[in-house]
């Protein structure tokens, strides 16, 4: 075996070391005309070679390109291509780019074409980009354009059911996924119970969600990591841009305090829903047969300010605040639900000199929910809570000769309010309170490479160090991580990738989707830490003169130390939660094909998945292997975006999948206490979630009219959800069926409930 392993290196290196022993690196950061802010993810390529990159935090870029004569192209979503030629030879150059914003509709397009070749070129695999633009061509549930469920439309990218904003990534629960926010972790990325995700379009810049091969500076979670930019405002003008929409209305401002030195941005979203239920609610307010609508609304708030001290120094202050409130008052009964996260970012980035840049954060985030439930005299209040403070700081050094180093740092102190209630009496007779406090500290080190071997192979390989205290005990782990592109010629790459991850908090849920009341907990002497590693094979090819990108990737994960909950489980108010948990392992494994076009008139991206998720504890199902709730045998998504003319494009969305698993008792067993009276009746399960609720489909249809302001631009955009009117299931219960006499049970029927049936919307939206 070794023997074996030794000849294919030689083989790798005797294809490699002519291109090696002639390449050269050209280096250099690509930043925007308007603001001098660094474009992360620019495109930088050779397009005569077939080599490129992307740049990274600090829009700064390495190739490795052969010597002699090349012409190097700088490209970017909304900002017009530039290029320069150069001559290579010797030691290398640097070479930097400075882009202008695109003048018209035809140049961006010209430059999203470029993206395919990045992906091409592209080391990472396993990784999802989205801009806010593009998500919002697509059709939306009640008109309210979602970076998350436009994820969801990617291969191994699931959703937690009907609506619902949630991820399952690759076999992974909604807890597995690491959501930043400008580096910040954001503990519950929704809105409205799940349906609607907490990051409003016109305050982000772009979205990265990672399935796989995870950087080394990415630790805390197994399945995958959501990386949203938020938008760092211009140096120029002021500006405005927003929508309203049927059910909430948005609008984001920004522009210069101190031009060409200090910017901010605003932004804000609210439903309003509310509103009309609470005049309704008043016009009834006599009607003794009516029954008064409970309120429900949510807001969000983002805003940022972007100070440059000096060429090497630049300041940046971001922060999110949103809340969810669902109430409802009589004169008897009171009922109160809040809930929502908050973050602050305060960032400071040195550059040391051209090769050398860091990055430094102190971060605060938390998440809290609040029930308050007033009956009579008696006043009932359900609390839980984690709150975050962490240091963070990373380096990026580009050292030369193919190699691009990145190494840092992060502590983080957890504190964690787990089901804190308190109940009374308005007089203060009846008093009791529960629940528990706990604190834990979470650190990892890390350090990566990116290494340009040779124009055909590049490399990403690293380690991180990770650990976690709580209560005197302390776990520590070793997560290394790896990334190979061999390129095969100028259209077809191969790819593979290894990550090993740890989870330190975990998700208390005995629900299918993620909701607000989830509890979040840490591990301690009882409950360890979760671990996955993952391992994937992919093979990209670029076709039809450049214009189709088709990829193929293969998976396998391993995961062990998954929780999940004994029969009867509860979570609320119960100081020995840890009695309740149940230790086990999975695993998930599946092949994603992936079609994409993002040139011409139309454009899209037709995605498939076939996969399967398992799960495995000794005190469920007898000890046998069963498939997880969100196993998902085949998940199809079909987009389409055409152009008709300059002001009219028609989107579409179709979506299939397998429906998920579910348990359902095979039979029930009934016996009689009292003579006359109804039995009862105890349902018998056999094997968990051995049923499926029916498949899922669904196509939505859009488009989008831009029209003719006196300043500024807008656009209508219509958009009409689920067309077909199809029935989706989102739980299924069994109703009793009575006797004649309506007395005796004599029988269960099933019966579905769904949600969302066809829903047209329309949405005005306007920039100035």
């Amino acid at each position: 075996m070794r023997i074996y392993h030794t000849t294919i290196l030689l083989l790798l290196l005797l294809v490699a070391l002519p291109a090696w022993a002639q390449r050269q690196v050209v280096q250099g950061y690509v930043r925007a005309g308007t603001n001098n802010e660094a474009l992360i993810g620019a495109t930088v390529s050779a397009p005569e070679t077939g080599i490129g990159t992307i740049t990274n935090e600090n829009g700064y870029y390495t190739l490795s390109l052969p010597e002699g004569e090349h012409t190097l192209q700088a490209t970017y979503v909304g900002y017009a291509t530039t290029s320069r030629t150069i001559v290579v030879a010797g030691t290398g150059q640097n070479v930097s780019f400075i882009l202008e914003p695109a003048s018209n509709e035809l140049k961006v397009v010209e430059i999203q074409a470029s993206s395919l070749q990045q992906k091409l070129n592209d080391t990472r695999m396993s990784v999802e980009s989205l801009s806010s633009r593009e998500a919002k061509l697509l059709p939306a549930l009640f008109g309210e354009v979602d970076l998350v469920k436009t994820l969801q439309l990617k291969p191994g990218i699931q959703s937690g059911g009907e609506g619902t904003s949630g991820l399952y990534v690759r076999g992974g629960g909604p807890d597995q996924n690491l959501v930043l926010l400008d580096d910040a972790m954001i503990y519950n990325p929704s809105h409205l119970f799940g349906f609607f995700s907490v990051f409003n379009p016109d305050a982000v810049r772009s979205v990265e969600l990672y399935k796989g091969g995870f950087p080394a500076q990415f630790g805390g979670r197994l399945s995958s990591v959501v990386d949203v930019k938020m938008n760092k405002g211009n140096n120029e003008r002021i500006q405005a841009n927003g929508g309203l929409g049927l059910i909430s209305s948005r609008l984001t401002v920004d522009g210069p305090i101190i031009k060409d030195k200090l910017n901010f941005t605003v932004s804000g979203r609210r439903t309003y829903v509310d509103i009309f239920t609470r005049q309704l609610n008043r016009i009834k307010e006599g009607d003794k047969e009516y029954n008064p609508i409970p309120d429900y609304y949510f807001y969000d708030l983002n805003g940022s300010l972007n100070y440059t001290l000096s060429d090497k120094d630049q300041l940046s202050l971001s922060g999110y605040f949103g809340r969810d409130f669902f109430g409802f008052n009589d004169s008897d009964f009171r009922f109160g639900f809040d809930w929502g996260n908050t973050m602050g970012n305060l960032n400071w980035r040195h550059k040391f000199n051209d090769n050398l840049y860091a990055s430094t954060s102190l971060i605060s985030t938390g998440y809290k929910y609040n029930i308050t439930n007033k009956i009579d005299i008696f006043t009932f209040k359900l609390t839980s809570e984690v709150q975050d403070y962490t240091f963070k700081t990373d380096f990026d050094w580009f050292v030369g000769n193919g190699h691009s180093l990145k190494f840092g740092a992060q502590a983080t102190h957890h504190g964690f309010t787990v089901g804190r209630l308190n109940f009374e009496s308005a007089d203060s007779t009846l008093s009791f309170g529960a629940g528990n406090i706990y604190q834990g500290s979470e650190f990892g080190l890390y350090a990566s490479d990116d290494f340009v071997l040779s124009p055909m192979i590049s490399l990403n390989y690293g380690l991180r160090l990770s650990g976690f205290n709580s209560n005197g005990k302390t776990y520590t782990a070793l997560e290394p991580r790896a990334a190979a592109k061999y390129t095969l010629n100028e259209t077809t790459s191969l790819k593979a990738s290894y990550a090993s991850m740890m989870q330190y908090v975990h998700l208390l849920t005995n629900s299918g989707a993620s909701l607000p009341t989830d509890i979040w907990y840490p591990s301690n002497e009882n409950v360890e830490p979760q671990r996955s590693q993952q391992a994937a094979l992919g093979v990209s090819h670029l076709f039809g003169k450049g214009k189709y990108l088709v990829t193929n990737e293969v998976y396998y994960k391993w995961m062990q130390n998954q929780i999940d909950f004994r029969d009867g489980a509860n979570l609320f108010v119960n100081d020995s939660l840890e009695n309740e948990f149940l230790f086990g392992k999975g695993d998930s494994y599946g092949n994603e094909l992936y079609l994409e076009k993002v040139s011409g008139k139309t454009t899209g991206w037709l995605g498939y998945t076939l996969s399967w998720t398992y799960r495995k504890f000794d005190g469920i199902n007898d000890g046998k292997r069963f498939p997880a709730r969100y196993d998902r045998r085949h998940d199809i998504s079909l987009v389409l975006m055409h152009r008709l003319n300059k002001r009219l494009s028609l989107t579409g969305a179709f979506v299939y999948g397998t429906g998920n698993a579910y348990s359902v008792p095979v039979a029930r067993f009934a016996f009689q206490d009292v003579e006359g009276k109804d039995p009862t009746i105890v349902p018998i399960y056999e094997d968990r979630n051995a049923y499926r609720l029916a498949a899922y489909h669904r196509l939505d249809l859009g488009a989008v009219l831009k029209l003719k302001p006196k300043r500024g631009e807008a656009d209508l955009t219509f958009s009409v959800y689920n067309i077909y009117n199809r029935r989706n299931p989102y739980f299924i219960y069994f109703e009793q069926q009575k006797d004649i006499n309506d007395e005796l049970t004599i029988g269960f029927q099933a019966k579905q409930v769904s949600l969302f049936p066809v829903i047209p919307s329309v949405t005005y939206n306007f920039r100035f």
